[in-house]
Parts: C-alpha cells; sequence; structure tokens
C-alpha cells in the first residue's frame, strides 16, 4: 500500500482501506479477552493475510500455563513451503538467527525456491513473549503503512498475552471489560469516519508504537506526533510541541540537511536521513527517519516520518572503530599480530599485522599448508611438533622458529598460543605472533660480541698467568741452572772439590725450594676463596640457567622440555658454582646435537628426590660417546670436541664432589647421553665447603 497517489478519490479510498484494516486489527483483543496464546495466533493468522495480501505468517507465542510455544504459520498455496509450523519457524530463523535483539528490520530470504521480504517483530520487551514473522514476494514489502498495521498487530498480541497471563483477575472484572470493548469498539468505528480530519484519532492508533512517528508540513512545522516522539525531545506530553517548528529541536549542523529532506519528500519522494536532535534538557541524540509525502485534505503535501533512536548504536560503533584503530596501530607499532584457530574446523583469522608479517596477500584464505609454507625448512619439523601437540593436548604453547619470504629473506617470529573452549566445547587458540627479527639479530651481535670478549679475556688471563709463571720462575731456574753446572765442574777437577759440590747442591736445593714457594703463590692468586653455603633451591637455580641460555639453545634449533619435580627439598651448597655445572652440562648437550639434521634435537632437563639427596640429569639426543669413554670424559684435558680444551667436565665435577655430591655420565637406550650429579639435602647451616677449584 502506498500514501503517494495523484488522484484525490483514490487517496481517500487507500485511507478508508487503512483506516479500516486499522479497526480491524484494534478490535482484535475484544476476540482475545481470556483466549488463550493458541486462539491468539489462530485468529492472527486469518486476519493478517487478508489484511496485507501476504504470502507467509509465522507466529511463536509462549504459553505461560504450559510451557510449551505455541508456533502457527500461514503459507500461500503458491509458496513451496512444508506445512509443519516449526519447520517453517526453523527455516526462518536460519535467515534471522536466534536472537531476536539483533533481528534486522527487513530481510530478503530464499525460502522454498521463492525469494520473500520478510518483516521480523519480536513480541515483547526482548521477543520474551515471542515473535511475529511476515513474508511477501513482493520486493517493496513492507510499505510504511504495512510496517505501521503489523506493529499496531504485534502491539495488539501483547496487550492479549498480558491480559492472558492477568486472567485470574480479569474474571472479577469480565462484564466491565466488555462494556469497556463495546465502548472502544463505538469510539473507533466513529474516529474510523473522522480519522483524516483528526488529530487526536490518528494520535490513538499511533501511539502504540515506540517510534516516534509526526507529521510535518513542508516548512517544518510539527502538525502531528505521538507520545514516543514526544519523549525522544523530552517534552511530557505531545500537546506540548505540537505547532512548534521541528528545526528548535535539530542540531544547527544538521538543520540545511534536514530542510533538502523536507523539499525532497514533499516533491514526492520517499527518503532516510540520519540527524541530531537536541532534547529540552540538552540532550544530544542521534536519530533515523524514514519519510514519506503525505497530501492533507486541502491538497498541501506534507510529510509522514517514522524516526528511532540510534544514540546507542552510533555510539557503540564509533567506540568499536576507535578500539580496531588503537589495535592495530599498536599492533603495527610492536611488530606484533593476533591470530585466531578453531582447531576442529582449522578456520584461521589473522590480523592485518600478521599478513604483514608473514607478507602474505588478505584476499587469500589462511591454511595451516599456507603457513608451513613459508616456514623456514629447518623449523617446519618444529611446527608440525607443536601443531599436533597443540591439537592432542589443548595447551597453551610458546615458540619460535623462522621465516623464508619469496625473496629468501629470513625473520624471526616469537608465537605464543592460549587454549579456550566455547560452549561446545570445541577447542580454540587466541594468540599472538610477533616480528623479533631486529632483536635476534641485535642478540646475535651482542652474543658474538660477548664470545669475542671472554674469549679476549681468557687469553689475556692465560697470558697473565704465563708472564707471571715467567718471572717469578725464571731466576730460581737460572740459578738451579748455573749450580747444577758448578757442581759438575767441582765434581770433575782432579782432585773432585767435594765441599765446594756440597755446597752447590745445597744452593740447588735452595731454589728448587723457592720455585715451589712461587708455585703455591700463584695457586693462591688465581684460586679464589672459600665460600660459605647456603640453602639452594636447585629448581629454581635450573630455570634461570635454562633462561640465560635460551639465545645460545635456540640457535642450535634445541627444544628444551623441562620435567621439575615439585616439593623438591633445597641442598647446601653455592649456587654459581652449581649453576656453572649445570650450564657447562647444558651447553655440552647442545654441542652434541649440533651436527644432527635427521631427528629433533631435544634436550630434557629432569630433577627428582633421591633418597637424601636431590638428583639433576641433563638428557640429549646427541652423538654420545664410547662405551670405554664415561670415566675419561672427566679427566682433565681429555676432550672429544676439536676445539674443546678438556677443562669443563673435570672441573665440574671437582665442583660436585666438593659440595659432596657425585657426577657421572651414561648412554641412552636411543641416540645420545644423560649427565647426572647428585647433592645431600641441606639446609644451609653446615660449615663452610672449599668451592676453590
Amino acid at each position: 500500500m502506498t500514501v503517494e497517489l495523484e488522484d484525490p478519490g483514490l487517496e481517500i479510498k487507500q485511507l478508508q482501506r487503512c483506516i479500516s484494516d486499522l479497526v480491524g486489527l484494534l478490535a482484535l483483543p475484544a476476540a482475545w479477552v481470556g483466549a488463550e496464546p493458541a486462539s491468539v495466533a489462530r485468529t492472527l493468522l486469518e486476519a493478517l493475510p487478508g489484511i496485507l495480501a501476504l504470502d507467509l505468517v509465522f507466529v511463536r507465542l509462549d504459553d505461560q500455563v504450559t510451557d510449551a510455544p505455541v508456533e502457527m504459520a500461514w503459507v500461500a498455496p503458491a509458496l513451496p513451503l512444508p506445512p509443519r509450523a516449526h519447520t517453517v519457524g526453523t527455516m526462518l530463523e536460519v535467515w534471522l538467527g536466534d536472537d531476536p535483539r539483533q533481528w534486522p528490520q527487513t530481510v530478503r530470504a530464499h525460502l522454498g525456491g521463492g525469494e520473500l521480504s520478510l518483516v521480523p517483530l519480536p513480541i515483547g520487551l526482548q521477543g520474551d513473549l515471542g515473535v511475529l514473522i511476515a513474508g511477501s514476494t513482493r520486493e517493496d514489502f513492507p510499505t510504511e503503512t504495512e510496517r505501521l498495521l503489523l506493529t499496531v498487530a504485534k502491539n495488539q498480541v501483547i496487550l492479549a498475552l498480558r491480559e492472558s497471563q492477568l486472567l485470574g483477575e480479569q474474571k472479577r472484572l469480565t462484564e466491565s471489560l466488555e462494556r469497556q470493548v463495546a465502548r472502544r469498539t463505538a469510539e473507533l468505528a466513529a474516529a474510523n469516519d473522522g480519522l483524516r480530519r483528526s488529530e487526536a484519532g490518528f494520535r490513538a492508533i499511533v501511539d502504540t508504537t515506540p517510534e516516534c512517528v509526526k507529521v510535518l508540513d513542508r516548512n517544518g512545522t510539527l502538525l502531528m506526533v505521538n507520545a514516543a516522539g514526544a519523549a525522544m525531545g523530552g517534552a511530557p506530553s505531545p500537546e506540548a510541541v505540537i505547532g512548534r517548528s521541528f528545526f528548535d529541536f535539530l542540531a544547527p549542523e544538521d538543520r540545511g540537511r534536514y530542510r533538502d529532506f523536507l523539499g525532497h519528500v514533499c516533491a514526492g519522494r520517499k527518503g532516510i536521513l540520519e540527524y541530531t536532535i537536541v532534547t529540552l534538557q540538552g540532550r544530544r541524540r542521534r536519530m533515523e527517519s524514514h519519510g514519506a509525502p503525505l497530501r492533507q485534505q486541502d491538497g498541501s503535501m506534507a510529510v509522514l516520518g517514522v524516526s528511532r533512536d540510534v544514540t546507542e548504536q552510533k555510539q557503540a560503533e564509533e567506540r568499536l572503530r576507535r578500539s580496531e584503530a588503537f589495535l592495530a596501530e599498536a599492533q603495527r607499532l610492536s611488530l606484533t599480530g593476533s591470530f585466531w584457530w578453531r582447531v576442529a574446523t582449522d578456520e584461521i583469522t589473522w590480523s592485518d599485522q600478521v599478513f604483514r608479517i608473514f607478507e602474505l596477500d588478505p584476499a587469500l584464505p589462511v591454511t595451516l599448508q599456507g603457513i608451513e609454507a613459508r616456514i623456514h625448512p629447518d623449523d617446519r619439523a618444529l611446527f608440525t611438533a607443536i601443531v599436533d601437540e597443540a591439537r592432542a593436548r589443548g595447551s597453551d604453547f610458546e615458540y619460535e622458529c623462522r621465516l623464508q619470504l619469496p625473496d629468501d629473506s629470513i625473520k624471526y617470529m616469537h608465537v605464543v598460543g592460549h587454549a579456550t573452549r566455547d560452549l561446545d566445547a570445541g577447542l580454540d587458540y587466541i594468540g599472538t605472533v610477533q616480528d623479533v627479527s631486529e632483536r635476534r639479530r641485535s642478540q646475535e651481535a651482542l652474543d658474538q660480541a660477548r664470545a669475542e670478549l671472554a674469549h679476549v679475556a681468557r687469553v689475556t688471563s692465560i697470558g697473565t698467568l704465563t708472564a707471571s709463571i715467567a718471572h717469578e720462575v725464571n731466576q730460581p731456574l737460572s740459578g738451579i741452572v748455573t749450580n747444577a753446572s758448578t757442581c759438575l765442574r767441582m765434581l770433575a777437577a782432579d782432585p773432585p772439590n767435594l765441599d765446594g759440590a756440597r755446597e752447590t747442591a745445597r744452593r740447588t736445593i735452595r731454589d728448587g725450594h723457592r720455585v715451589s714457594e712461587v708455585i703455591t703463590r700463584l695457586r693462591g692468586l688465581f684460586g679464589g676463596k672459600e665460600l660459605a653455603c647456603e640453602p639452594v633451591d636447585l629448581n629454581e637455580a635450573t630455570r634461570e640457567v635454562i633462561a640465560l641460555s635460551a639465545g645460545e639453545l635456540n640457535r642450535g634449533r634445541v627444544v628444551v622440555r623441562q620435567e621439575l619435580a615439585d616439593d623438591l627439598p633445597p641442598v647446601a651448597g653455592d649456587r654459581v658454582q652449581l649453576q656453572q655445572v649445570t650450564l657447562n652440562l647444558l651447553l655440552n648437550a647442545a654441542d652434541a646435537m649440533s651436527g644432527i639434521e635427521d631427528r629433533p634435537r631435544q634436550l630434557v632437563v629432569r630433577t627428582r628426590a633421591d633418597g637424601g639427596g636431590v638428583c639433576l640429569a641433563v638428557e640429549d639426543t646427541g652423538v654420545g660417546f664410547a662405551p670405554g669413554d664415561a670415566e675419561r670424559l672427566f679427566k682433565a684435558f681429555y676432550t672429544t670436541k676439536r676445539e674443546g680444551m678438556g677443562i669443563g667436565l673435570s672441573v665440574s665435577r671437582a665442583i660436585i664432589e666438593r659440595h659432596h655430591g657425585r657426577l657421572w655420565a651414561m648412554l641412552n637406550q636411543g641416540p645420545g647421553a644423560t649427565f647426572v650429579f647428585t647433592l645431600p639435602v641441606g639446609n644451609g647451616s653446615e660449615a663452610p665447603i672449599d668451592t676453590k677449584v
């Protein structure tokens, strides 16, 4: 139905038809007094198709007595839809969703092989009383008048259902209600005759809608407005604003646009406009208005407007846009992107920053295969292992790997994933991907500088020690050589000078003691001091060592797994030297796996209680050692490394033994070896331990 007619006679008939339809809908409560929800739904199905020429009507009402919803549907014979109302309702919810609060005003959908325009109307505050869905094959459905009629019908249903809930109280007022219904019917019949002339009659019809319904002349003067519209403007009643200019309520920046809108609609064209009003209390509200031309009794054109308050919607949209902009900028600046991975379907969603890190086209779908193709070939086994473990265990993960881009450049990325489960117990991962290439390159440069500095320090220390020994020992050694030569000459004399030889031998012995004293003094200089023992948490000390050596282990592509026992008692000792032993074992294990390419480079660190002490084991998957070398490994200057000095394990055993412990090595059942040391339990109150090595 449309109000845009050039023939006044046709327009009058159209308006009379609208009035008749409204009267018919407003008369429905009279037939529903005391009726159950099923009767209400059935009556609605019988009335609406004839009034609006619909092709589909679906009604679902909640029965407060039986707690079972009443579902009914009317389908035009030409529409190929199943006859069962529940099936029709299921099909409609596929298009509309199951939350009435998020339904759009109109949906164009394919149902039963045909295309329908659907108007979903929740019944009640949040659809708590049911739903009403009307459909038509017409593309222009619904018109403003049809939407108004559907809204009135919905409101009448709400009244009927509320009356049904109060049936007990209404039984005492049945006769009074019947008289009121009769009087109401007579009043509506009278309003039918004078609807076009009576502003009050029009307002009585439209006041039931929660949207603002108003009539303006082409200059913007309010000729008619309903109670909802007056409330939106901050007025106590419609009478308080009728006759005023609507421009008084418009924000100054929108008045020109609204004036153009009025001219557009008065010229005979419908329109939609968003604008801002300022209420009588000074509050700014954002409105969305649908306008249609309306010819008045004197032949002049007016504007029929239906408006709704979209302030909260616009504010929410603005907050969302601002939040998304902040997040995108933060990700760009920190080189950190976010992702979401649904394990069951392998559906993956990336932020823009992750696409930039991987240098992939955001228009292409993200797949695990596509991600793996970007992973460096040497890190793909690690990537596959992480993915498989995430699927199997559903636990958080964190790892670093390299990307190899099409131009053969390398990026380092740090990935963290947090496992979550939805209402259906489906496993999802939400995480971040950070480009740490610059940090890794800086760390590598720093490690290189540290290595070179350590090398220089070692060379300097050795040079210093050598120079000290040479300087201090040279003079007594020279004396020994001189005295020995003199002694030989005295003994070779004829006759031998025995007294002189004896004196020379005594001087030789004296110089030998001087050499021993020099060496003892140098040992005291380079040996350090005795350190008092303290209680040491071996688990905590081990975690610190692993964290400190993480850069070295990552460069060697070593995967560390920690299996540290809970409630491990403390040991008594020097924390730094025990950490030196642990660090030496970790780096030795990494060196043993440096040439391994046919299996994962996995290093396992375990701790456990061992009788009256604690035990720490470092297990690798490296090359191992010869079965007969288990003890030789701990001999000073024996090494299996090409560039090793053979000192580390010897010193480590000396440290452990001075802590009253034991250090040994053994071959694994599979590839690699395990180094183990045990320490007695202590509380730090024992006497100092001689930790000089």
